[in-house]
């Protein structure tokens, strides 16, 4: 496993899990203008695949469980080294993100009331900002974010980093039943979707990605075994249809209820084989591999963070009529925006991080020698 080389196409993925979560938060400005018909026609279908933001977000839990578990079983290691370096890497550009959004929330005011009621605009993003909600939101502690929407999956981030010793050495303790231990975490998801239990649905994510991890030169094998023609494409539709089946079941299967509960559950599922097929296809692991994805998987944390304060910034400075406009300049704003974070904000906190990690690591391995 030391010498595992860097798999590149799971950048992309999570760069194309980015842009998806951003043209999610512009259909959630645009559904309450547009015409119901059309708005179950958009959800309902395989187009919603292009703003299934939320699931896109079990794509990232995903892959942190698969990365961030890789190098704990790597030679040299260093627990001391990990944990302020990935505390200070998630915390650090979130700050920075919560200070943007509150300049913003300053310079446009926002006026709740003209938004449509029981929108996204109106009922999840805030109007002021006090030194008590920055701060609440800057710890990452709280289950919902006014000021800065996305910051919600930041939390199970950190959850999941600070237990990371607990699921490395689970993965590692069922690692020859890897794959019934995945059926579990799997079934768990969808029994957290069922009763409604946050931790239940992504906790287990997470642990897939690991499972992953611990058995990725098996899995490597496997993938390179000789498959049919249609294997690969019919796996990643299967993918693709999993990761939205609550949304296509709509019709027969009411919002709320238990069914589409459980197959909301197995977006998860889904979310897993779209990066064992990102890995293992070749078509589909050099599209990921090509530069505009590539690109979008460097700046897909700058863009998760910054993209929503712009937006609903752009909505408030318009206004709910000319919400077109928000979306239309918001979009490829979020994109430069997010390039400008990433090396003026990102990049800078990173080597921070790690010299700071590197630096306590260094200082109690001379206490212990």
């Amino acid at each position: 496993m030391s010498g595992s080389p860097r798999i590149v196409s799971i950048d992309g993925v999570r760069g194309v899990a980015s842009l998806v979560v951003v043209v999610y938060h512009c259909s959630l400005i645009a559904m309450p203008h547009l015409d119901g018909t059309l708005a179950a026609w958009l959800t309902q279908s395989p187009g919603k695949l292009a703003f299934a933001g939320t699931e896109a977000v079990l794509v990232f839990f995903v892959l942190s469980g698969f990365v961030v578990t890789l190098p704990v079983l790597r030679v040299g290691f260093s627990w001391s080294r990990y944990y302020p370096t990935r505390v200070l890497r998630l915390y650090l550009p979130v700050w920075a993100s919560l200070v943007l959004a509150t300049v913003l929330i300053a310079l446009v005011p926002r006026d709740q009331s003209t938004m449509p009621e029981g929108s996204w605009m109106r009922d999840a993003q805030a109007a002021t900002v006090t030194w008590s909600s920055f701060l609440d939101e800057a710890s990452l502690v709280p289950a919902s974010y006014d000021i800065n929407n996305v910051l919600w999956s930041l939390r199970w981030e950190l959850i999941f980093s600070l237990a990371l010793p607990l699921f490395v050495a689970l993965a590692v303790a069922v690692r020859r039943h890897a794959i019934a231990a995945g059926v579990v975490a799997c079934a768990l998801t969808v029994a957290g979707r069922i009763v409604e239990m946050d931790a239940l649905v992504y906790l287990p994510v997470f642990m897939i990605g690991a499972l992953m991890a611990v058995r990725l030169d098996d899995l490597r094998v496997w993938m390179r075994r000789p498959r049919g023609a249609l294997f690969w494409p019919g796996a990643t539709i299967i993918a693709l249809m999993l990761l939205i089946a609550s949304w296509l079941a709509r019709p027969i299967a009411d919002a709320g209820s238990i069914a589409s509960r459980a197959l909301w559950g197995f977006a998860g599922v889904g979310a897993v084989i779209i990066i064992i097929a990102a890995i293992g296809w070749p078509r589909l692991s050099g599209l990921l591999e090509r530069r505009t994805a590539q690109w979008l998987g460097r700046v897909s944390y700058s863009l998760y963070l910054v993209h929503v304060p712009l937006l609903s910034t752009l909505a408030y400075f318009w206004g709910a009529d000319s919400w077109p406009w928000a979306i239309a300049v918001g979009f490829p704003a979020s994109l430069v925006l997010a390039g400008l974070f990433y090396r003026f904000i990102e990049s800078p906190a990173h080597r921070m991080s790690r010299f700071i990690g590197a630096a306590i690591s260094q200082r109690v391995r001379s206490r212990l020698a």
